[in-house]
C-alpha cells in the first residue's frame, strides 16, 4: 500500500538533515583543509629496554650518552624535542621530525668500541590510509667486520595505527603506545643484534598542529614602522666605541686600536641539566619526587633554563660576571609534611677570571641531618672558559664541561663527591641588546592524554584521536555524526518497515515517529 504524504515528508526531512550532518562531520572544513606546518612537539622512546640492560651490562660494559639536546624520562626512556614537518588534515598524512639524538658504546677492546651506534633526527611518517614508519639518521659499527656505515633517515620501525584516524585534528595530537616493529634497515642500523620483526618499545609522540582558522589578517600595518625600531640598534657596537668615558680622539674620531671598553649587558640565559641521574633519582621509585620552577626558570627536557642576565665583560681581559634569574627546587622522599630530599637552587652566576671559571648559585632547602640551611652564592662547579666566543653581538659558551667543587658536592648534601663530572653547561649573554637568543629545545604544548595512555589496535576506530586531539577536530563530529546516521537511518527503515506493516493490516496511518527518535 503506497506510503502516506506525511510519511514521505518526515522521512525526506530525515534524511536531509542527516546528511546534512554526515558532510558538517566529515569535511575537513575551512579552518583545517590547508596543509600547515608542525611546529613543536615530543617523541619518547626506550628504543628496547633489553638493549639499554645490555649495553650497561656485565657483556658490553658499555654506556650511552644524549646529544643534541635529547633528554630522559623516568630514566630508561629518551625524549626528542622540537618537531617541525607538515600534517595534511584532509589526507591524514603527517611527517613530524624530532631533534636530539643518543649514542650506545660497548664492548671496548684494544681502545675502542665493538658496539659504537648512533640514533638522531628521529621523523614520524603516517601517509594516507594510516601506514607509518619511524625513520632516523644512523651510524653503526658491524658486529661482524667493524666497518662503520651511516645512513640518513633510514625507517628503523614500522609502526601500527590501526584504529587511529589521524585526520582533521588540530591544536595537539598525541599518540600513546604506539607499537614498532623492526625493519629491515633497523636490522642493519643495529649491527645484527636483532632479525628485522622484532618488537621494539612502544613509542609516545605529542606535536602542535597548525590552529584551525590560521590564515593570517591582511598584510599588518606594524610592519612598516620597522625603521622606527632602528635607533635602538645604533647603540649595539659598544665593544668598539673605547674607553666608557665618552669618545677619543680628535676629530677623526682617535685611535681605532685602542682596548675596547667592559660591555655592560641586560639579558642572557644559562641552559644546566644539573645532572641527569640526578634528575632521574628524583623523579625515579627512590625518591618519588618532582621539580618546581620559579622567578622565570623554564624546563628545556634535558635542562633548565635560568633568564634573564645582567653583568659585564671584558674583551680586553675575558674577566666576566653575569647574574642569572630563577630557582629551580627539587623534592622526593616526602615523609609527612615534609622532604628527606629538599634542594632549591636559585638565581646562578658565571664569573670568569684568571682564566678559571666558576658556576655558583644561591642554595636552600634541607640538609642530611634534617636542617635547613640558606646559602648565597656557592661555588658549585667550575669550567674551562678556553671555549667562550663572542659572535653575533652574543658571548657564548656551548657545553662546557663542569666539575663539581667542594662547595657543590655539600650543597648536594654528598650525593657526589668533589671532581665528578655535571652535566655541561651552556650559557649567552647578549652583548648586543638586539641580538637573539638561542631558543629553548620545543616541547610542544602538554600532551592532550596523558602519557601512558593507550592508543593500541584494541582502542576503537577513529575514538584515539578524539581523545588525542586538543581541538574539537574533524574525527569527533565524523565519528558522532556517522554514528547518529547509522542509528538514525535504521530507525527510520524500521519505521517505514513497521508503516507498511501497520497500513496493510489496519489500512490506516499510525501515530507519529517521537518516541521512536527520541530512543
Amino acid at each position: 500500500m503506497p506510503l502516506s504524504s506525511r510519511l514521505r515528508r518526515l522521512a525526506a526531512t530525515l534524511v536531509a538533515a542527516l546528511a546534512a550532518l554526515l558532510a558538517v562531520g566529515l569535511s575537513p572544513g575551512p579552518a583545517s583543509a590547508a596543509e600547515g606546518r608542525v611546529s613543536g612537539g615530543r617523541l619518547d622512546w626506550g628504543i628496547k629496554q633489553s638493549f639499554l640492560t645490555y649495553v650497561t651490562g656485565p657483556i658490553a660494559q658499555g654506556s650511552w650518552s644524549l646529544t643534541g639536546g635529547a633528554a630522559t624520562v623516568g630514566g630508561s626512556t629518551f625524549r626528542f624535542h622540537s618537531a617541525n614537518g607538515t600534517y595534511d588534515p584532509a589526507a591524514g598524512a603527517l611527517t613530524a621530525a624530532f631533534s636530539g639524538g643518543v649514542r650506545f658504546t660497548g664492548h671496548r677492546e684494544n681502545g675502542a668500541d665493538a658496539l659504537d651506534l648512533s640514533v638522531g633526527r628521529l621523523t614520524f611518517r603516517a601517509v594516507q590510509g594510516g601506514a607509518a614508519g619511524l625513520y632516523a639518521d644512523v651510524s653503526s659499527k658491524s658486529r661482524e667486520t667493524g666497518q662503520v656505515s651511516s645512513a640518513s633517515q633510514a625507517r628503523l620501525a614500522d609502526l601500527s595505527l590501526a584504529g587511529v584516524d589521524l585526520r582533521g585534528a588540530a591544536g595537539t595530537l598525541t599518540l600513546s603506545g604506539v607499537p614498532a616493529t623492526l625493519t629491515d634497515a633497523g636490522a642493519k642500523a643495529f649491527g645484527g643484534f636483532y632479525q628485522a620483526g622484532t618488537a621494539l618499545d612502544p613509542l609516545t609522540l605529542s606535536v602542535n598542529l597548525p590552529a584551525a582558522q590560521e590564515k593570517p589578517a591582511a598584510p599588518a600595518p606594524a610592519a612598516t614602522p620597522a625603521p622606527t625600531a632602528a635607533p635602538a640598534t645604533t647603540p649595539t657596537p659598544v665593544p668598539t666605541t673605547g674607553p666608557a668615558s665618552g669618545p677619543t680622539g680628535g676629530p677623526t674620531g682617535g685611535p681605532t686600536a685602542q682596548a675596547p671598553a667592559r660591555t655592560g649587558f641586560a639579558d642572557g640565559a644559562l641552559d644546566w641539566g644539573v645532572r641527569r641521574t640526578f634528575r632521574d633519582y628524583v623523579t625515579g621509585a627512590v625518591a618519588q619526587g618532582r621539580w618546581e620552577l620559579g622567578g622565570g626558570a623554564a624546563d628545556g627536557g634535558a635542562f633548565f633554563r635560568w633568564t634573564p642576565a645582567k653583568g659585564g665583560y671584558d674583551p680586553a681581559t675575558g674577566e666576566l660576571t653575569a647574574a642569572f634569574t630563577g630557582t629551580v627546587r627539587f623534592t622526593g622522599m616526602r615523609a609527612g609534611d615534609g622532604y628527606g630530599l629538599d634542594l632549591t637552587l636559585a638565581n646562578p652566576g658565571v664569573t670568569v677570571s684568571g682564566g678559571r671559571g666558576r658556576l655558583l648559585a644561591d642554595v636552600s632547602g634541607r640538609t642530611p641531618d634534617g636542617g635547613t640551611r640558606q646559602l648565597p652564592g656557592v661555588e658549585l662547579a667550575t669550567f674551562d672558559p678556553a671555549g667562550l666566543k663572542a659572535e653575533g653581538g652574543l658571548l657564548r659558551a656551548v657545553e662546557l664541561p663542569l666539575e663539581l667543587t667542594e662547595g657543590g658536592a655539600e650543597a648536594f648534601g654528598g650525593l657526589y663527591p668533589a671532581g665528578t663530572g655535571m652535566d655541561p653547561l651552556s650559557f649567552a649573554v647578549a652583548l648586543d641588546p638586539a641580538a637573539a637568543l638561542p631558543p629553548l629545545p620545543d616541547l610542544g604544548s602538554a600532551p592532550a592524554t596523558p602519557p601512558g595512555a593507550p592508543a593500541s589496535p584494541a582502542v576503537p576506530p577513529a575514538a584515539a584521536p578524539v581523545a588525542a586531539s586538543s581541538s574539537d577536530g574533524v574525527p569527533v563530529a565524523a565519528v558522532a555524526g556517522g554514528a547518529v546516521l547509522v542509528a538514525a537511518l535504521a530507525i527510520t527503515g524500521g519505521l517505514l518497515v513497521r508503516r507498511r506493516r501497520a497500513a496493510a493490516a489496519a489500512g490506516a496511518p499510525a501515530a507519529g515517529p517521537d518516541a521512536d527518535e527520541a530512543a
